[in-house]
């Protein structure tokens, strides 16, 4: 978590010192004579975009965080670690289940978190086991595309940004035009100039956000199989007979024989019994 955040911390450090590079170079007063052929340079051209580059800088920024954040959640050392693989085997071949419970609950990720849900249900049936993996593999899965779906979002809201600083491009275009006539080119390029800066910056952002995005969800697919597939080998053959109604774990249970049976009093025939409506 301390990580995450000194990362995101660090970015925004980046961001701001980009927006107040870019706001100090617009402030600055234009020279009385430019000449005929003029390069500009990178801040020169990103402060062309106008307004719309400051939501579109935040949006990269937020970009970068994200494919870091999506590589660190669907890595095998973080979703499948193999020392924990390996520990967790061992206690399965000792039969020690309440130890296997214990090193998963201190070791959290992907792997160990799947195996606790698991291993305390193991008193309720192989059906009970089998109900709490799929679960909990739904469970993890959703944390990790929640956070992925985030670069979809970008990738589709970057555009836009940029369609809109097209459209007020267009307009001050369009008004210069009007007021001052064909005879200033100059002005009317300036304004141009901020319709393909925008545009341009908008899908400059949205590409490799939509392609992390692809190819981070295929790895996590892939690692959410990989971990099915050793819980699968873990629990194969197990022998849930001696350990019916066992208890693992230290979560407390709250439910509790009916209260309209009394104590001691037995069910006939294994069925429900009968209770008359409130």
């Amino acid at each position: 978590m301390k990580t995450k955040r000194f990362t995101l911390g660090a970015l925004l450090a980046i961001a701001m010192l980009f927006f107040c590079a870019v706001a100090a170079h617009a402030q600055s007063p234009a020279p009385d004579s430019t000449p005929a052929v003029q390069n500009k340079s990178l801040w020169e051209k990103i402060s062309e975009g106008g307004w719309v580059m400051f939501p579109i800088g935040l949006c990269s920024v937020l970009t970068l965080y994200f494919i870091v954040d999506g590589a660190m959640r669907t890595s095998p050392k973080r979703v499948l670690p193999e020392e924990q693989v390996e520990a967790v085997r061992g206690f399965f071949a000792a039969g020690d289940y309440v130890g296997a419970y214990n090193y998963c609950k201190a070791n959290p990720s992907v792997f160990c978190n799947v195996v606790r849900v698991a291993v305390s249900s193991i008193g309720d049936g192989k059906a009970a086991v089998e109900e709490g993996i799929l679960a909990e593999m739904a469970k993890e899965d959703s944390k990790i595309q929640t956070q992925l779906s985030y670069l979809s979002v970008i990738g589709v809201c970057t555009p836009m940004i940029g369609l809109l600083g097209t459209v007020t491009g267009m307009i001050r275009a369009f008004a210069t035009l009007g007021a001052s006539g064909i005879g200033d080119p100059s002005s009317l390029a300036a304004a141009i100039g901020e319709v393909l800066v925008a545009t341009a910056s908008g899908l400059f952002i949205a590409i490799p956000a939509f392609g992390a995005f692809y190819f981070l969800r295929n790895r996590a697919v892939k690692a959410m199989h990989d971990v099915e597939d050793v819980i699968s080998a873990l629990f194969r053959k197990m022998p849930y007979e001696y350990a019916v109604g066992a208890h693992i774990g230290d979560e407390k249970l709250y439910a509790a024989v009916p209260n309209w049976i009394a104590p001691g009093q037995q069910v006939e025939g294994g069925g429900a019994q009968e209770v008359a409506p409130i």
